[in-house]
C-alpha cells in the first residue's frame, strides 16, 4: 500500500513539474486609486487583534473560475485590474505599506502615502483547467505558482499582491497574498465582493467601510485580564516568535472523507456520549488524536487545540457591518498528550463544544488588553498547537466578477493560529466529476509522522459496516 502510494505521488508530482514549466509571467503592474482618496499622507493605526503577533504573516489562497458562464469577451486581468482600481477608492489601506510604530517598535501601523497600489502580476498558463482537476488537489505543488509569494519585507512594503493566470481554456485563477494584520478571511471577502461587484457592471459598491479599528477593538483603560483563560492558553517567551517551532521538516497532505464514514462517527459519539456532535467538533477531536499519536510527543507535553471564532457580533457593541479589519479570536482546548491519547474521542469532542462556550465580550476585551500589557513579552500559543479552520461554509465562494462563482477556493496558508501543522476542511471543487460525496481535509505534519497519519485516515475513506470498536 505504501510503495502504490509512492509510486502514485511521484507520477503526481512529474505531471505538476511539467505544468509549472508552461506558465508564463507577463507582467506586473502596478494598481492605484481611480481617483485620489486623501489629500495628505497619514498613518493608520491598527487593532490589538490585526497586531496579534499569531497574525504577523502573510495568508495566500486562490479562487479558480472556468470560462463556461462568461457573459463578456474582456479578459479576466483587464476587468479585474480596472474594478480593483475603483474600489481601492474605498479600501486604500490595502495598497499602503505597513511599518513599525515609532512609538511601539514592537507593533505595526500602515503608512497611507500618495500613489501607492497593489501589485498586480498577469500570467498565462498554456493548458486547461481541467486538465490539472480544476486544482481539486490541495496539495498540488502546482497551486504554488498561481499565488504570489512575497518575503517578509515585500509582504510589509505590500501587503496585498494578487495575480491573475489565464488558462488555454479561458478559466482563470486569481491569487492572493494578503498580509493577515489588515484583515482575516471575512475581511478580506469583502474586499473582494467589492472588487466583484464593480467587475459585474456596478457604478458604486454597496459595501461602506469603516476603520476606526483602534477605537472599535482596542484595549480599556486601564488595561486588565479578568478572564482566567488567557493565562492558561497563551504563554509569555521574549525573543521567541511565533512559528519558530522546530518540527522538521513538514508536508501538505489532502484526506478524503466520505459523508458515510463521517455520519458513522458521529453516530459511535452518539452511542457513547449521547451528545450530538458538529462536523468540527468530531472529527476534530478524532484527527487531533490522531496527528499527536502520530508525532510521537511526550505523554506529559501539554497540547492545543486552536481554532477561530468570529466576535463581530459578540461584543458589545457589535462591530458595523462595513468593518473589514480581524475580527475573531482564538480559542483552545488544552490536555496532555496522554490526556488526549487515552480518553475516549467523544471526551474531546464534547471539550471542543464546551470551548465554544468560553468565548464572551469578557473574554475578548481581556484577550485585547492581555495584548496591550504583554505585546513586548513575547505572546505565543506554545509547542504543539493543532490550528484547525473549517473552510466549507465561509462565504469564499461567493466572489463573482462576471464569470460566475469559483468552482475552487484554496488555501496555501502553512500557519495558522499559531500552529505549523495546520488543517483545513475544505469543499470539493464544484467543476470535479471525481468527488461529489463529503469533502477533503488539508493537513500539514512533520514527516515523521505522516505513514501513521494516513493510516488513522483510512477509516473515513473506505466503505465499512460499522465503525471500527478499536478506535
Amino acid at each position: 500500500m505504501e510503495q502504490e502510494h509512492h509510486t502514485q505521488e511521484q507520477e503526481h508530482k512529474q505531471d505538476q513539474t511539467l505544468s509549472m514549466e508552461r506558465i508564463k509571467t507577463l507582467e506586473r503592474i502596478v494598481v492605484i486609486p481611480s481617483q485620489p482618496p486623501f489629500l495628505q499622507d497619514h498613518s493608520l493605526p491598527l487593532s490589538h487583534l490585526d497586531t496579534d503577533p499569531n497574525l504577523h504573516l502573510t495568508f495566500r489562497y486562490l479562487r479558480a473560475y472556468t470560462s463556461t458562464a462568461s457573459p463578456t469577451s474582456l479578459h479576466p486581468f483587464n476587468v479585474i485590474s480596472s474594478s480593483l482600481s475603483n474600489a481601492l477608492t474605498q479600501f486604500y489601506p490595502l495598497a499602503a505599506t505597513l511599518r513599525r510604530r515609532p512609538t511601539s517598535p514592537h507593533r505595526l501601523e500602515l503608512w497611507c502615502a500618495a500613489a501607492q497600489g497593489i501589485p498586480l502580476v498577469r500570467a498565462a498558463a498554456d493548458f486547461t483547467l481541467h486538465s490539472v482537476n480544476h486544482l481539486d488537489d490541495p496539495a498540488s505543488p502546482l497551486a504554488e505558482q498561481l499565488v504570489p509569494d512575497p518575503g517578509p519585507e515585500e509582504g510589509l512594503e505590500h501587503p496585498c499582491i494578487l495575480q491573475v493566470t489565464v488558462f488555454a481554456c479561458g478559466g482563470f485563477v486569481l491569487g492572493a497574498a494578503m498580509h493577515h494584520a489588515l484583515c482575516d478571511g471575512m475581511g478580506g471577502t469583502l474586499f473582494f465582493n467589492a472588487v466583484a461587484e464593480l467587475a459585474r457592471g456596478a457604478t458604486r459598491m454597496t459595501v461602506e467601510t469603516v476603520w476606526e479599528r483602534d477605537r472599535l477593538l482596542g484595549p480599556r483603560k486601564p488595561p486588565r485580564v479578568d478572564s482566567p483563560l488567557i493565562d492558561e492558553f497563551l504563554r509569555l517567551e521574549k525573543g521567541v516568535l511565533p512559528y519558530e517551532e522546530g518540527v522538521g521538516g513538514v508536508a501538505r497532505e489532502c484526506f478524503h472523507v466520505k459523508d458515510e464514514c463521517l455520519d458513522m462517527l458521529k453516530r459511535s459519539l452518539l452511542e457513547q456520549s449521547g451528545f450530538n456532535f458538529t462536523v468540527f467538533e468530531a472529527l476534530g477531536a478524532y484527527i487531533w488524536r490522531a496527528k499527536v499519536m502520530a508525532s510521537g510527543v511526550q505523554g506529559e507535553e501539554k497540547v492545543k487545540f486552536a481554532y477561530s471564532i468570529n466576535i463581530r457580533r459578540l461584543v458589545k457593541p457589535a462591530v458595523p457591518g462595513g468593518y473589514w479589519g480581524n475580527g475573531c479570536v482564538p480559542m483552545y482546548v488544552v490536555l496532555s498528550a496522554k490526556e488526549l491519547i487515552e480518553r475516549p474521542i467523544w471526551e474531546t469532542a464534547e471539550l471542543i463544544k464546551k470551548s465554544k462556550s468560553n468565548v464572551s465580550d469578557e473574554y475578548v476585551r481581556s484577550y485585547i488588553d492581555y495584548q496591550e500589557l504583554h505585546f513586548g513579552d513575547g505572546i505565543t500559543a506554545g509547542r504543539e498547537v493543532s490550528g484547525f479552520t473549517d473552510w466549507r461554509h465561509l462565504g469564499h465562494s461567493t466572489v463573482d466578477f462576471g464569470w460566475g462563482g469559483p468552482v475552487t477556493v484554496l488555501p496555501l496558508g502553512r500557519n495558522l493560529l499559531g500552529s505549523v501543522e495546520p488543517c483545513f476542511f475544505l469543499p470539493y471543487s464544484t467543476a470535479s466529476s471525481q468527488n461529489k460525496e463529503g469533502f477533503k481535509v488539508l493537513v500539514t505534519l512533520r514527516h515523521s509522522a505522516l505513514p501513521a497519519f494516513r493510516q488513522a485516515m483510512q477509516v473515513f475513506s473506505t466503505t465499512q459496516d460499522h465503525w471500527p470498536s478499536h478506535i
